[in-house]
């Protein structure tokens, strides 16, 4: 029986969706976020975010999307540690009142390779990989050169075109860098 032996790792890019109470606090998450990860290299359009009632108790109404990736790539195996520092950002931009603690921001952060799109999250579920430290990953969208294939899991929104569009952008910056398709 052969041993198996460890490839290269795959050239990734690090990416952020954030989830906001409006565009000044979307600025701020920017500026946290690349202070901590990188210069920011693409930004998606601020997206009108009302694809589910999940945040509404804790964040309010008419919440905003926005992603955006950071110049460079990044070790994939770093994703734990990432959503962890961006768990961190999200207490910090918190608001405190009358003893309850609420966000202002949620940070999911995750990669895009030339394959795929992985998100990272404190959920687990079926289709998630546990990494560490709580954290768990998901494939949540697959990419090739014709465009994102979603899965049953994918969330509704991940569907759109809007966000595939801001992927297969993330995509082609990281093979216009020399990494393989």
């Amino acid at each position: 029986m052969a041993v198996g032996t460890p490839d290269s790792t795959e050239a990734a890019k690090l990416f952020c969706g954030m989830i906001a109470v409006d565009e000044a606090v979307l600025q701020e998450a920017e500026r946290l976020l690349a202070a901590r990860f990188g210069p920011i290299e693409l930004r998606s359009p601020v997206i009108p975010f009302s694809f589910t009632d999940y945040y509404r108790a804790e964040m309010g109404e008419a919440l905003l999307r926005r992603f955006v990736s950071f110049e460079g790539a990044m070790d994939p195996g770093r994703l734990a540690a990432v959503k962890t520092d961006t768990n961190r950002i999200e207490k910090k931009m918190a608001v405190h009142d009358a003893g309850i603690t609420r966000r202002r921001v949620n940070l999911d952060p995750g990669y895009v390779t030339a394959a795929k799109v992985v998100l990272a999250t404190t959920k687990n579920n079926a289709h998630r990989i546990y990494l560490g430290d709580g954290i768990y990953a998901e494939i949540t969208v697959g990419l090739c050169r014709k465009g994102p294939r979603c899965h049953e899991w994918t969330y509704p929104d991940y569907r759109t075109e809007t966000y595939g569009r801001f992927f297969m952008d993330v995509r082609r910056a990281l093979l216009a860098a020399g990494h393989e398709d």
